[in-house]
């Protein structure tokens, strides 16, 4: 094939759940985020999954997602919904009961006047200033906290558990919920792996499900095998790639293989930091990346084998991240359309 093979273990993505529903006590509720095309693996295929290791509920960021994963699992789960009820979620809330987490007084207000029958959940803001009802907003409309199925804040700085502002929220969140007889939920990957104190009722990891710190004990779920489409020799002094930013030091051999940028291979990553490997020998990449082209050194191997390996047990999304000056979620979720898409595992059936 002239395209490459994105796969995805599916058994992995079920370890790391079970490993972080590990972390917290047996009362404890473990979610899974699954929101933006499971962070880019397949929300179909990873919630079916995750389903079947024992997930029942699910968050998404916006209600088409969340249609996607109640056909993907069925009736008997949970999918809360992050932002909330927009002007026209109305009837897939209804349809595909969906739960939105309420997060602005005029959300509320339609809600009640719209869809009071249905289930729902409230978001608030401890601190992050993005999404969620402030202080102030909740204490407008506490009348309808007890009636609600989950309450929910977010951490801002969970991947470092040495901020302060963690614990500034967690005592944000216990001022605004203590008293109330509603499940809670403050932790997603960061905040599971903070300890019990964030814990409450539902932790619902989602970055680390997939294989991306903070979950530093993560097992790699994504591999991606790139064709090589030509190789040439280049002499030493010769350059390769635009910009001519790369120079031969020595008379070498240049593999191009296809892929770049147009399938989320960011641009920045490439300044000889990351290397594509035949089977454990990293061979560097060289030159800047391009819309549908890398280039890399093979010069020290023995025979090109058919297709070079950037993503694997060696090479992570959060290796890839760091060359790019980025993090390993925007590394899985621009994973592009172009890849073919091999599930494997026994999870997948």
């Amino acid at each position: 094939m002239a395209t490459a093979t994105l796969t995805i273990d599916l058994d992995a993505i079920t370890q790391n759940w079970r490993a972080l529903d590990a972390k917290s006590a047996q009362s404890v509720e473990t979610a899974a985020v699954i929101k933006a095309d499971a962070y880019g693996l397949g929300a179909a295929v990873v919630a079916k999954s995750l389903y079947h290791a024992g997930v029942r509920s699910f968050f998404v960021a916006v209600a088409e997602e969340g249609i996607v994963i109640r056909k993907a699992v069925g009736n008997n789960a949970k999918i809360y919904v992050f932002s909330g009820m927009m002007l026209t979620d109305a009837q897939p809330i209804r349809e595909y009961n969906l739960i939105p987490m309420l997060n602005a007084p005029n959300q509320v207000a339609r809600f009640r006047n719209e869809t009071s029958d249905l289930t729902y959940g409230l978001q608030l803001d401890t601190g992050m200033n993005r999404l969620g009802l402030e202080p102030d907003e909740f204490n407008g409309v506490k009348d309808a906290a007890n009636d609600a199925d989950l309450i929910i804040s977010h951490l801002a700085c969970a991947d470092d558990p040495a901020h302060p502002q963690n614990a500034q929220q967690l005592a944000a969140f216990h001022a605004m919920t203590n008293g109330l007889s509603v499940r809670r939920s403050l932790a997603a990957t960061g905040g599971t792996l903070l300890g019990a104190d964030y814990h409450f009722d539902l932790c619902r990891p989602g970055v680390g499900l997939y294989g991306g710190f903070p979950f530093n004990d993560a097992t790699p779920t994504a591999h991606l095998a790139i064709p090589v489409i030509q190789t040439r020799r280049v002499t030493k002094g010769e350059t390769v790639g635009y910009s001519a930013a790369w120079v031969a030091k020595r008379d070498s051999i240049v593999a191009t293989l296809a892929a770049g940028y147009a399938d989320g291979l960011i641009r920045a990553m490439g300044h000889d930091s990351v290397s594509l490997y035949a089977g454990n020998t990293p061979c560097p990449l060289i030159g800047r990346v391009s819309m549908d082209l890398l280039t890399v050194d093979v010069t020290d191997l023995d025979a090109v084998p058919n297709e070079l390996h950037l993503l694997n047990s060696q090479q992570t999304v959060d290796d890839l991240a760091d060359a790019a000056g980025t993090i390993g979620y925007e590394i899985l979720t621009s994973l592009g359309g172009r890849y073919e898409r091999r599930y494997v595992g026994e999870a997948r059936g």
